[in-house]
């Protein structure tokens, strides 16, 4: 969304809220000034940077996938729960440091990705801030309310699924379902697929883009891929 529409968009709200606030529930009301305060802020710190974050569960091959599209081993990677602890950051360009702040990014999980070997194979990604989340399904608490935060802060949330539990009850229910409506700044990569038989890849997207259907998410869109 282009930065003059969300602009155009703040001043909307924050007309509405100034010319009703008193008739609006003060729940909702709430919610609005905390989008409005989020945003805002996010505005200040500018558009030079996109900020991607791959989000998932124990075992997705998030981390892995990660490193793949830095193509640097930063992310930690394993199978065993709870792997990702806190935010890890790889940076394509400079001067993403105060935005980096905003996010609580630890400053030794940042990465700055651009270097004079490879710059200019990579300059199609200037501007790229990819965080790899803790996993959404740890078992400790502070790990899950991580997540809970940078959601709402990400400019896109891309949702790292396996073929073995991209049904996830909890991924569904606690995330997915209550983003409905928000499928033009998300992206659902069904990872692994190299572990199942070619001729089931197919069967599994369609599963997956049922569930999704059901989640409200019919028009989001779903990627297949492999980190090996």
């Amino acid at each position: 969304m282009a930065a003059v529409n969300v602009a155009s968009r703040v001043d909307a709200l924050e007309m509405a809220l100034a010319s009703g606030e008193d008739r609006l529930e003060p729940e909702s009301t709430a919610r609005a000034r905390a989008v409005l305060s989020r945003t805002t802020e996010r505005m200040r710190l500018g558009a030079e940077y996109t900020v991607v974050a791959l989000a998932g569960s124990t075992g997705s091959g998030k981390s892995s996938l990660f490193n793949a599209l830095a193509g640097l081993e930063v992310a930690q990677v394993g199978a065993r729960r709870p792997t990702t602890a806190t935010p890890t950051a790889c940076v394509w360009g400079s001067g993403a440091d105060d935005l980096l702040d905003w996010l609580e990014v630890p400053r030794r999980h940042r990465t700055a990705r651009e270097s004079v070997l490879d710059g200019d194979r990579e300059s199609d990604l200037h501007g790229l801030v990819l965080l790899d989340l803790p996993d959404h399904d740890s078992t400790q608490l502070t790990h899950r309310l991580e997540v809970d935060r940078l959601v709402r802060l990400v400019d896109l949330l891309v949702w790292v699924v396996d073929p073995q539990k991209y049904a996830d009850d909890l991924l569904h229910k606690r995330y997915l379902q209550r983003l409905a409506g928000h499928e033009a700044v998300m992206l659902i990569v069904l990872n692994q697929i190299d572990r199942v038989p070619l001729g089931a890849v197919d069967a599994i997207k369609a599963d997956l883009r049922r569930l999704l259907a059901e989640d409200g998410l019919k028009n989001v869109r779903v990627l297949a891929t492999s980190a090996v």
